[in-house]
């Protein structure tokens, strides 16, 4: 199920319940959707598994995984993900909201069919719109309390969909070779450091200004906005220690990546925050 990576996503639900109730939600109602957004996004990575169990095998950093061990079968593997979508799909449908429903239902094939299948393997921009899956439990956090979207929870989804490629990327630099070995066309294994650096100056600046204007769109007070700004400078700053061919490369990747997880989290707890100040 990746639930290391599950945790990102659970950071991102709660901030959005809490801005669509300006306040908290019912316990109960926070329970299950985090319950059935954990089951959707095991389900995704237990798929990714099975129709990635080939490539794995040839990636260091996959080699161990249970279906190239052979610890479990594929068919095991299939009827597992099969029973935690049922799962996840009947917890949304009973007690949040038809649209968060579909919206996870649609943030499953997304991962499972227009990513792993379609994108991954074909596109180097492969993260850049598959990462749009995991921009997903934004909006159904956002509907499972509310049955409907607006503006707020869309910028909140274009600040999860700028952060992943630098945040992605920086770990990718570091499994490169993995990624070639494998014939995955992951931007650093196939392109040049110039622009994988200048690519992820692109989706950070975007990252920070998105989050400014989802701060602004959620009516929160001027201080968050000046957090945000601090974190976001921080952010900036380790991409300029970034430079092509220098003997650091892959250890300043290294900690971009793992800041990149550290502005995600306190952004989400800065939100939460000032609207529960606010209210």
């Amino acid at each position: 199920m990746k639930l290391r990576v599950v945790e990102l996503l659970i950071i991102t639900t709660l901030p959005a319940m809490v801005l669509a109730e300006k306040g908290l939600p019912s316990f109960g109602l926070v329970a299950a959707t985090l319950i059935g957004g954990t089951l959707a996004a095991g389900a995704s990575n237990a798929f990714n598994m099975v129709l990635e169990a080939e490539t794995d095998k040839l990636m260091a950093r996959t080699s161990q995984r249970p279906l190239v061990t052979g610890s479990i079968t594929r068919t095991q593997a299939i009827i597992f993900a099969s029973i935690l979508t049922v799962l996840s799909l009947l917890i949304f449908e009973i007690f949040t909201t038809e649209l968060a429903t579909l919206l996870a239902a649609l943030a499953i094939f997304y991962y499972v069919v227009i990513y792993t299948i379609i994108l991954k393997p074909n596109t180097s921009q492969n993260i850049v719109w598959g990462g749009a899956a995991g921009c997903m439990p934004v909006l159904i956090g956002w509907a499972a309390v509310t049955g409907s979207l607006t503006l707020v929870p869309v910028a909140f989804f274009l600040v999860v969909f700028f952060w992943t490629p630098p945040h992605f990327w920086a770990l990718a630099i570091k499994y490169k070779d993995d990624y070639s070995a494998a014939g995955i066309p992951m931007l650093p294994s196939v392109s040049t450091q110039s622009n994988v650096i200048n690519q992820m100056w692109f989706h950070t600046i975007a990252m920070v200004v998105s989050s400014a204007a989802m701060i602004q769109l959620a009516g929160l007070p001027v201080w968050v906005l000046c957090a945000t700004v601090f974190l976001g400078a921080v952010f900036t700053f380790q991409l300029f220690a970034l430079k092509e061919n220098s003997d650091n490369y892959n250890k300043v990747a290294a900690g971009i990546f793992h800041w990149s997880i550290t502005y995600l989290s306190l952004f989400s707890v800065l939100l939460v925050v000032a609207q529960l100040l606010s209210a």
